[in-house]
């Protein structure tokens, strides 16, 4: 899987360094003073990398916790997000992270205990109110996690701190963390999910549709709490009735009650990156589409969006209630809660995982 693995000089003792270097024996290793040394530089090609990734750990020495956009997330106040990756072994054609970064090389940070530290100074700044902690958003959440074993660092953090609300954002199976222990109020896993059609022919090396489903499923049997996320909507000419299905697919399985919260938002990529990922695919039909450039944004036209959005609402509220459902318009960067007229702002690009 891994060929090579590039590993900061001042980090070649740490103790998870050593554990995931000897996962892979056989894989050259090589010294670096900084990541960046290594990772997306000018002349780094994103579809040649991709191919064949290497593995980099790395040590972040700032910004473990950033605010999301303003009024970003799914009905809190205090709003952040973290990255303990940067980029992502799935291969989606609409991810926004190949217009990005020019590099496809995996990052890890392994100094987990300085995320978790920087999480309490925005406990501490919030005192005793509920802190939204993102993730998944320059990575999948669990697609490595049997490799880096964040997430049962990350659970174990949790228990101590009730206010600490976490989204894992995923389109992995990877949920033997999750398994093995008991089933925490304050973290959701959002599993963001496309039609079938779409799925095959647009999200490379994920797992299927069905197979995110049972892992929902197992989850949800599990106790824990679900999120769903149809973000980004994407258009064909049989749209209504590939997320009818979609939808229908999801609650024959699943407990409505078991559902957190969902999003549905549009494809949306600001221009500068979407014309890096057209030069990436230029035969990629998705790129050819109908999109407009809304505000530097690139997507549908707002009568497509608005239809596509209302649509979703309508068929979703057969199923839970709609202040369960936020939708992100495009124009105004709103997420919008569908049962009232208040509004959030949304992240400027669709959702990665």
């Amino acid at each position: 899987m891994i060929d090579t693995l590039y590993i900061e000089q001042a980090i070649a003792t740490h103790h998870r360094v050593r554990e995931i270097g000897s996962r892979f024996p056989n894989a050259n290793q090589v010294m670096c003073e900084r990541y960046g040394a290594v990772f997306n530089r000018k002349s780094q090609n994103f579809r040649l990398q991709k191919k064949n990734p290497s593995l980099i750990l790395a040590h972040k020495f700032d910004n473990h916790v950033l605010a999301t956009p303003e009024g970003y997330g799914i009905g809190g106040r205090n709003n952040y997000y973290f990255s303990h990756m940067l980029n992502c072994i799935y291969d989606c054609r609409y991810c926004f992270l190949q217009g990005m970064y020019r590099s496809a090389h995996y990052v890890l940070f392994v100094n987990y205990d300085d995320f978790f530290s920087a999480m309490d100074a925005k406990l501490v700044a919030h005192d005793g109110e509920d802190v939204w902690f993102f993730s998944g958003y320059d990575c999948d959440s669990l697609a490595l996690d049997p490799l880096t074993g964040f997430a049962e660092h990350l659970l174990s953090y949790l228990e101590t701190r009730p206010h600490a609300m976490v989204e894992l954002r995923t389109k992995s199976t990877q949920i033997r963390a999750l398994l093995g222990q008991a089933p925490l109020s304050n973290v959701i896993v959002a599993f963001s999910l496309t039609p079938e059609p779409a799925a095959v022919a647009l999200e490379h090396k994920t797992p299927s549709v069905a197979k995110r489903i049972n892992a929902m499923t197992q989850l949800a049997q599990n106790g824990w709490r679900l999120g769903l996320r149809f973000d980004p909507l994407l258009d064909d000419v049989r749209f209504e009735d590939h997320y009818q299905a979609l939808f229908r697919d999801i609650f024959d399985r699943i407990d409505p009650a078991c559902i957190h919260s969902i999003t549905i938002g549009p494809f949306r990529m600001p221009a500068p990156f979407f014309s890096n990922v057209v030069r990436l695919y230029p035969d990629e039909p998705l790129l050819a589409g109908s999109f407009v450039n809304r505000e530097g944004l690139i997507t549908y036209p707002q009568e497509r969006e608005a239809a596509m959005l209302a649509f979703c609402l309508d068929a979703l509220r057969a199923y839970v209630s709609g202040d369960k459902i936020f939708s992100c318009a495009v124009d105004s960067r709103e997420t919008v809660r569908a049962d009232t007229e208040s509004t959030n702002s949304g992240l400027l690009a669709s959702s990665h995982s």
